[in-house]
């Protein structure tokens, strides 16, 4: 009975993180859509925007490194540093950056729909650096999500040939910082979790971005009363921003990074209905039909990662078993040896 009131507990427990994750990442989405959309908030800035969250998230999570010590810091030297996180930082700033600008031209299940290029962007660039080996069926795979997405945009009622680049170049560099993460930091042995992430690379996500805001952005805000900000609205904007970091820390430290890609579909889904229900976006049938195509896709990539996955503990588990058998073997062997030997 007490296994089993675990289990439950366990179970109650991941569904609660992923609910936090899924209304945190849902509240960040629509909230900066209404700031951003010159129909609702009107204070199209996406460069500010993107460096409030930055400024906000990098001095919460260097409180909570170095003042209050809850998460532990990664011992990185300088020359590190600068080779490995701050190329990082600089894909991590231009991804946020034109990710918030298409919130200007598109609209929020449009956006969903684009962001389905995910897998196929990141598996591509995977190839292109080596770090994925090219198969044939995962390709074809990704072929089908492609068609997905562009039935999708081809049924799109409000396409933006502007806004569409904007997200696909959002698409296009946040899979490169993926696929670098592994490349620069992982293959070192150094893991980053969202809150180190944020401690590291947020400072250095400010400073490119500010080079581009002092050009575009702060002579329009110094000319107009923007520049005066809402304290409510981005205070709590920003601590969403946070607060769905922090989701992310417990979400794939107390589960894993696929049930984050799982709960992330689920999401998709609910923002498109909550598009098309409460913003009155409009969601044509051919959307429709091409992100559920793309679903699909991305669906079957999910279970082929999963799969893999499995197969690859299994084999490091038969592994270690024939390790310490043949420990065990040179042991006993040593033993009959020693026993001879005094005989």
């Amino acid at each position: 009975m007490a296994v089993s009131d675990g289990v439950v507990k366990k179970i109650i427990l991941s569904y609660t993180y992923v609910a936090i994750w899924i209304f945190l990442s849902f509240t960040v989405i629509v909230y900066n859509k209404y700031i951003l959309d010159r129909k609702m908030y009107n204070w199209p800035y996406p460069i500010s925007l993107t460096m409030i969250h930055m400024a906000f998230c990098s001095s919460l999570a260097y409180l909570l490194v170095r003042v209050f010590k809850l998460v532990e810091p990664v011992s990185m030297s300088r020359d590190l540093y600068l080779r490995s996180v701050v190329p990082i930082g600089l894909l991590y700033s231009l991804s946020l950056w034109f990710s918030n600008s298409a919130y200007i031209y598109l609209s929020v299940s449009f956006i969903q729909m684009l962001k389905a290029l995910m897998p196929v962007a990141v598996y591509s660039i995977g190839v292109l650096f080596k770090k994925e080996i090219f198969k044939n069926d995962t390709m074809a795979n990704m072929v089908s999500i492609s068609l997905g997405v562009a039935i999708a945009a081809y049924g799109e009622a409000k396409f933006d040939t502007w806004g569409v680049t904007l997200q696909l170049l959002a698409v296009a560099f946040e899979a490169t910082r993926l696929v670098l993460i592994q490349i620069l930091l992982n293959s070192k042995g150094i893991s980053l979790n969202p809150i180190t992430s944020l401690y590291y690379i947020a400072p250095c996500c400010l400073v490119f971005l500010s080079v581009p805001w002092l050009i575009m952005e702060y002579p329009l805000l110094r000319d107009s009363s923007s520049f005066h900000l809402d304290f409510v609205i981005f205070g709590t904007n920003s601590t969403c921003a946070f607060a769905l970091n922090l989701a992310v820390f417990l979400l794939v430290g107390k589960t894993s990074a696929l049930t984050m890609n799982v709960a992330g579909v689920v999401k998709d889904w609910l923002l498109i209905a909550f598009s098309w229900s409460v913003i009155k976006d409009t969601v044509t049938p051919l959307n429709l039909i091409g992100y559920g195509l793309a679903f699909l896709g991305v669906a079957y990539y999910n279970h082929s990662k999963l799969q893999a996955l499995k197969a690859s503990e299994a084999q490091k588990k038969a592994q270690q078993v024939d390790e310490e058998a043949g420990r065990l073997l040179e042991e006993r062997e040593g033993g009959e040896r020693k026993n001879e030997n005094q005989n």
